[in-house]
């Protein structure tokens, strides 16, 4: 048996490369994999002695030759395959061991330049694996470190099988194309608009014990990307306690990460069922989590509690005698941890959040296709709020619109938020109409409606939801305007004495 072995990532190559050794295998090799398999005392010979010709152009054609790829790509069930080798006396390559230079580490370095990445592109190494990958009946591939193992231990007792050397070419090929992709993202860089053509590399986390029931299998995977070269968000959290995370549990985890996040000031927002029933912001983030909790203690208990700061002794002592299913934040302190790390039914996760120039696109799903837009990262601090009543919200009021505003663009639509300075007192969301989500957002505030702020996602098509918003007391409506019936809705405002802004912004969330 002839191998040729050509990696980058050397983790367990010499004790492989041992193992070949000892069950009669030719090594073949290149660079840097040569100079560390003689070095261990391996024996090893250069390609070139199969290609009687040198590396040359500083050793950007190693491999690319016919008696390299002519010995892999022969089928040696077909009889004039094997006389042409015998013509040219090229010998049969059985065995390609070979994984990729590091693209994606290489351009996410600060400062890379377009010359140091184009010679990061490694063109024989892909070649090499698909050409092994096609040819899988009678060549094998091994792309990755970890198959080292159980490849030497079944080519020992000859037992490598079709099936096993096709669960390697099907490896290989995802290997390149994830590869590829990474090349092609890097290339389009930030190009406005979306290309015609488009891959995603996806590598596997975990796989769940069911999807969203019992009776459907679910996985989670990691983005693999040039533009977040680091772990990020819900998919690559740290899990520091509890049970493995569920389909539900990763959607609901990722909807309270997302708004967590999205405050700049220390804020906690509790979901349940993939909606924020409890959002609060505070200097303390203790305080924070109390507003939070106290928006709707019922729905909040056995919820996901998403902290965008560092959850502390004293969120501990808040959090007392109230189970949730998630706690999770960018870091625990030790104390705290140690102390949540007592409940048993209870994940705690450390997450990291990603740079603004790393978001990237969202990407979501739907009967044979994939939806991709920009995330909703509007500047909402920002927004120009046109007062079109003659009543204009007071300093308080301004700051609690603009938190309800926040509040509300994680609301599913038709959203409408009650809220007071740093608190979301009521929420109405996933309506069919906007009517029935302010009467439900009314209900869930209680007796704390009077005196609070409304913000609705998108602009309300009657005046019926701001007469009935103003009939509970709120005395100050944040919207986008664009209605034609935006004049009624103001009236109906002006003559409750009700402030209202627009925003010409929405916040639509399907």
């Amino acid at each position: 048996m002839r191998a040729i072995l050509s990696v980058f990532d050397k983790k367990g190559l010499i004790d492989f490369a041992r193992g070949l050794t000892e069950i009669g295998t030719e090594l073949y090799s290149t660079g840097g994999t040569q100079r560390d398999l003689a070095a261990a005392g391996v024996p090893v010979a250069s390609v070139s002695e199969l290609t009687a010709f040198p590396e040359i152009l500083d050793g950007r054609v190693k491999t690319l030759h016919p008696a390299v790829y002519a010995g892999i790509l022969a089928r040696r069930d077909i009889q004039a395959h094997m006389r042409t080798l015998d013509e040219q006396s090229i010998s049969p390559i059985d065995l390609v061991v070979c994984n990729l230079y590091p693209f994606v580490r290489t351009v996410t370095k600060r400062g890379v330049k377009l010359d140091d990445a184009l010679e990061n592109i490694d063109i024989g190494g892909p070649t090499l694996i698909r050409a092994a990958a096609k040819n899988f009946p009678d060549v094998t591939v091994v792309v990755d470190p970890a198959d080292y193992g159980w490849v030497l231990q079944k080519l020992r007792g000859e037992e490598l099988s079709t099936e096993d050397r096709r669960g390697l070419a099907l490896k290989a090929f995802q290997h390149v194309a994830s590869y590829d992709t990474a090349v092609a993202e890097y290339l389009r860089g930030n190009q406005p608009g979306f290309p015609e053509t488009m891959t995603i590399a996806l590598r596997k986390s975990a796989d769940l014990r069911y999807g969203e029931n019992p009776h459907q299998a679910g996985a989670v995977y990691v983005t693999e990307s040039v533009r977040r070269p680091q772990p990020w968000g819900v998919s690559s959290a740290r899990k520091l306690h509890g049970l493995d995370m569920s389909y539900i549990n990763y959607l609901d985890a990722d909807a309270a990460w997302e708004a967590a996040v999205d405050f700049r000031e220390p804020a906690v927002v509790i979901v349940k069922h993939a909606t924020p029933c409890g959002i609060g912001e505070h200097a303390d983030p203790a305080e924070a989590y109390r507003l939070a909790f106290e928006g709707d203690t019922v729905s909040a208990y056995g919820g996901i509690v998403a902290v965008n700061g560092t959850v502390t002794h004293a969120v501990t002592e808040a959090m007392k005698g109230v189970r949730f299913d998630i706690i999770m934040a960018r870091d625990f302190e030790p104390e705290a941890l140690e102390r949540l790390r007592k409940r048993k039914d209870v994940r705690l996760l450390k997450v990291g959040s990603p740079d603004a120039g790393e978001l990237g696109w969202t990407y979501r799903s739907v009967a044979g296709g994939m939806l991709v837009q920009e995330p909703d990262r509007h500047a909402d601090e920002s927004i120009e709020m046109k007062v079109v009543t003659s009543r204009a919200p007071t300093a308080e009021e301004r700051e609690a619109l603009l938190f309800a505003w926040k509040c509300v663009k994680h609301i599913k639509s038709n959203g409408i938020v009650l809220a007071a300075r740093g608190q979301m007192l009521g929420a109405g969301t996933g309506q069919t109409n906007r009517l029935n989500s302010v009467m439900l957002a009314i209900r869930a505030a209680g007796e704390r409606a009077a005196g609070s702020v409304l913000a609705s996602d998108a602009f309300f098509p009657f005046a019926d939801g701001v007469e009935l918003a103003a009939e509970a007391g709120v005395t100050a409506i944040i919207q986008p305007g664009g209605s034609i019936r935006d004049e009624e809705c103001i009236d109906a405002a002006e003559r409750a004495g009700v402030a209202m802004v627009l925003t010409g912004v929405r916040h639509f969330k399907h």
